[in-house]
């Protein structure tokens, strides 16, 4: 296991506030295994909003995340080791979690290359998606399934990612042709009511 001993430490002070303060543990939990239904209902959301820079942002966000699992991967093939509950005594298990490699952090890489996403375009609440994504990546330490060097790593990627999804993907002529296809044929099923005519 190659661990190190700054990564190790702050594993242990995170993990240990589970039983320091069991109060908190039910909000830990649900940030660690339910909020990614809340993302995936977001991009839902901003996607039917049915404006142009709200779709390319979706799409910006779904071709990041594809990046950033690529490049997990590849990251995955240079750093193995096992999560902490499975190497570790004393862990603070509060999910249940397959023993596989746990570098980099598949929820961070989904949840930074998403908000991130999000962030760049939607600068107003940007920020808060961003928060989001910090507390799921603490959550994931806090329950006992990463530590926070795999945490780390995810959130680089997904940024990284994010970033050049968000100058790539607005460029890209296909992007806008089946985006174009796709409204067309919405329209003419959910036609577009603007100033109380139906287009």
């Amino acid at each position: 296991m190659d661990v190190s001993s700054l990564n190790l430490a702050l594993f242990r002070t995170i993990n240990d506030l589970a039983s320091g303060h069991p109060a908190l543990n039910a909000v830990f939990v649900f940030f660690a295994e339910q909020m990614a239904y809340v993302l995936a209902l977001s991009m839902v959301l901003y996607w039917f909003t049915r404006t142009k820079q709200n779709r390319l942002m979706v799409i910006s966000a779904v071709v990041s995340f594809g990046i950033a699992e690529l490049l997990g991967l590849l990251a995955g093939h240079f750093v193995s080791h096992p999560q902490p509950f499975a190497a570790l005594p004393h862990v603070n298990q509060l999910i249940p979690h397959d023993v596989d490699n746990s570098f980099p952090s598949d929820h961070s890489l989904l949840f930074f290359s998403v908000c991130a996403s999000y962030g760049l375009v939607r600068k107003k609440e940007g920020w808060l998606w961003l928060v989001v994504a910090c507390c799921v990546a603490v959550s994931r330490v806090w329950v006992g399934v990463h530590y926070p060097g795999d945490i780390a790593a995810g959130a680089l990627i997904g940024i990284v990612s994010a970033l050049a999804a968000y100058r790539i993907v607005p460029k890209l002529s296909a992007v806008a042709g089946l985006l174009a296809v796709y409204e067309n044929v919405e329209k003419r099923f959910w036609p577009v009511k603007v100033k109380g005519r139906t287009m």
